[in-house]
């Protein structure tokens, strides 16, 4: 059965290895190493034995110029694009957000707003983004995201003990401080940021927080295999759910990135040391 490529959750391909990724394409294959086994596993990319493509990506501007030639051999995709807005101090290499925009409604055109999928991960809660800062930017970008996407993904930060070390070192040298604050305080902020987005269309996901889930929270299938059966009905997507970590709603992918090998260089990011 063909294979839904995750391209990637470990680093941003599109952003930093789009050459990469093409030559892998031109040869048919990749070979990627096991990041808990240590083992190196090669996995076909010819068409026949892709079922989709799930991209992630801050910014998908070196991909584009391929994408209609990729469509065109077979291939077919969705895309997750973080756009947050956050200040730069917490993600210094993240370009503009208007450029970011631009990007989507260029991939809403080329492929539909269903293949694009918005997310505001993570809702970073911080002396200079409170919840407030959180509600009033979000509400700005869900405007100018009006018609380019029908989901948006949430969640908020796991502080692994990388992200505590950076996050230890950014107050000691700024006075900024980083919080994970209580459930009650992050379930109220999703409530309102919901609701903003329902006002442009936008239906709200969560990613790996099983809390937030409610009547107007779905639980997020960031690799949706009932989506792509949607959006690509010629295709074959009997894909079982298998979540990557705990409380992930993802169906089986198979992953082609490596960790730390991302430039954006985000403050809370668990795939750099």
């Amino acid at each position: 059965m063909a294979k839904i490529i995750s391209a990637s959750r470990r680093t941003d391909i599109p952003a930093f290895h789009t050459q990469w990724f093409m030559e892998r394409i031109d040869e048919g294959s990749v070979t990627w190493r096991n990041p808990f086994g240590g083992q190196f596993i090669e996995t076909s990319l010819l068409p026949q034995n892709v079922a989709a493509i799930v991209f992630w990506s801050k910014d998908y501007s070196p991909l584009l110029p391929y994408l209609s030639g990729l469509y065109d051999n077979g291939y077919r995709f969705l895309f997750h694009y973080t756009i947050t807005g956050l200040p730069s101090i917490f993600e210094p290499a993240v370009g503009d957000v208007t450029t970011s925009v631009q990007t989507a409604r260029t991939l809403a055109n080329m492929f539909g707003s269903e293949a694009v999928l918005w997310r505001y991960d993570p809702a970073l809660i911080s002396s200079i983004t409170p919840p407030q800062y959180h509600i009033s930017r979000f509400a700005e970008l869900a405007k100018m995201m009006r018609g380019l996407c029908s989901r948006c993904f949430i969640s908020f930060p796991t502080f692994y003990g990388k992200v505590v070390r950076r996050v230890a070192k950014l107050n000691r040298e700024t006075g900024i401080e980083c919080v994970d604050p209580p459930v009650e305080q992050k379930l109220e902020l999703a409530k309102q940021l919901t609701a903003i987005a329902a006002e442009s269309g936008i239906d709200m996901h969560s990613c790996c927080c099983d809390y937030l889930v409610s009547g107007t929270i779905s639980k997020g299938h960031c690799v949706d295999a009932e989506l792509l059966a949607r959006l690509y009905p010629d295709r074959d997507f009997h894909l079982k759910l298998k979540g990557t970590r705990a409380q992930c709603g993802c169906y089986e992918s198979t992953d082609i990135g490596s960790y730390n090998s991302c430039g954006h260089g985000c403050m809370y990011c668990y795939a750099n040391r």
